[in-house]
């Protein structure tokens, strides 16, 4: 999972670039893959990339006079598959993830839910929610991945979110950066990565992806 977030190199025609190049390294990996890119762009990558599109945001309200907000309902008009809820730099109470988490899967849309504790992790698992990410805020933007600086996190996370909710995968999130640090987090029993930086601020985000794509065995695609 690509998180855009809204760096200049990362959006209009650069997200639609960075989203072409995930989508031919996925389909040669054979790794599912899903990019999430700012709100104005959102239409534009739907229409055009063939992975699934995701919303950074979203808001738990109905479609109407809503200036300003994003509701589940206009997502899935732009034919986006979902969105990231509670990321650390857009956080939301437990009471309005459980409200997303509902209206999205009830649009027939996913939810990836960030966590920056393994209690938070155990509290959104009761939401049964897709995708749980670990993200522990201080290493997000770095240049040290959560699987070397905290690897106990990934592994607690997983198994907390397991106990509540076994069909939720869990997502090894901040610093990741290559190789090794993605097969890190798999060996310890994430199901896939959600990165930013490392993609959307890369000199070459194509062969930031490739690296990143290469730390998955081939044909993978976790789902539970």
């Amino acid at each position: 999972m690509v998180n855009l977030k809204t760096y200049p190199s990362a959006v209009g025609d650069g997200a639609l670039r960075i989203g072409r190049a995930l989508e031919r390294s996925a389909a040669r990996r054979g790794v599912s893959a899903a990019i999430a890119p700012a709100a104005p762009d959102l239409s534009l990558l739907a229409r055009s990339l063939q992975i699934p599109v995701l919303a950074q945001h979203v808001d738990p309200v109905d479609d109407g006079a809503r200036t300003g907000h994003i509701p589940p309902s206009t997502l899935r008009a732009l034919g986006v598959a979902g969105s990231l809820v509670n990321h650390s730099e857009n956080p939301a109470p437990l009471s309005t993830i459980r409200d997303l988490v509902s209206r999205l899967r009830v649009g027939g849309m996913t939810s990836i839910v960030c966590a920056r504790t393994v209690a938070e992790a155990a509290r959104i698992a009761t939401c049964h929610p897709p995708y749980v990410a670990i993200e522990p805020p201080e290493l997000i933007g770095g240049t040290i991945s959560v699987s070397t600086a905290r690897p106990g996190l990934i592994a607690e996370s997983v198994r907390a979110v397991r106990r509540v909710a076994p069909r939720t995968v869990v997502l090894c999130g901040a610093g990741v950066q290559g190789t090794e640090d993605v097969a890190r987090a798999l060996a310890l029993g994430a199901g896939g990565i959600l990165v930013a930086s490392a993609v959307a601020r890369a000199a070459s985000p194509a062969r930031a992806l490739a690296e990143l794509l290469d730390g998955f065995p081939a044909r993978w695609s976790r789902t539970r």
